[in-house]
């Protein structure tokens, strides 16, 4: 669906540019998955992966808002990365230390590329089955806060859609369930982090566009 992934990546795009990344190696990239799952995920250098299911469940650009604005936290935070195994980059860099000078053997060669390959297998691990530390999320929680009250959204939207998936979300289930905290921990956490308000007013255009993206979603 070309005009949704446009209208995401465009949200996605202007929200980074009030984080403390605005800039990554190649840029960020924000696509949607076509899964009824109701998941989201950033991976390293900026990719940031959104599912229908979840864009099922935003009832505003604000809370479409919270939702990649905490997944950029995750990349600001360089969450995925840390992921991978301090053991993993130890051979890796001592391998590429050692043959700085010189071709890469044949077993150098394979240890290294087993490393790397190991290292991506850490980050898809982290990602797809066992999530990220709950004070990770945390983070990214904290980020995404800071990243909405900079852009101008209401940062009371990230609880809204917390209260949204803890109630549509089933335990134990393949998706947000199985790599996220219970959402009713993150909204405890963030209590405190919030001004105490009704959802702000939502500017006509910002309605308009909205509606129009996810049109026939």
């Amino acid at each position: 669906d070309e005009q949704l992934t446009r209208y995401v990546n465009l949200l996605g795009q202007s929200l980074a540019l009030f984080s403390d990344k605005p800039l990554t190696y190649k840029g960020y990239s924000f696509l949607v998955l076509d899964s009824d799952e109701i998941n989201a995920f950033a991976a390293p250098g900026g990719y940031i992966f959104v599912t229908r299911g979840m864009l099922g469940l935003c009832r505003s650009e604000d809370e479409l808002a919270a939702v990649l604005a905490h997944e950029i936290g995750h990349v600001q935070m360089a969450h995925a990365l840390k992921a991978i195994r301090t053991s993993r980059l130890t051979s890796a860099f001592t391998i590429l230390g050692a043959e700085a000078a010189r071709t890469f053997g044949g077993s150098d060669l394979a240890e290294l590329t087993d490393a790397f390959e190991g290292s991506i297998s850490d980050m898809s691990q982290t990602l797809m089955n066992s999530g990220y530390a709950r004070s990770q999320e945390k983070e990214a929680d904290l980020a995404a806060i800071q990243i909405l009250k900079r852009a101008g959204y209401d940062p009371n939207a990230l609880v809204r859609m917390l209260q949204t998936m803890g109630h549509d979300l089933k335990p134990g289930g393949p998706d947000f369930a199985k790599t996220h905290p219970p959402p009713e921990a993150r909204i405890a956490g963030l209590r405190s982090m919030l001004p105490e308000h009704g959802p702000q007013p939502i500017p006509a255009a910002r309605k308009a566009r909205f509606a129009q993206a996810m049109n026939g979603l």
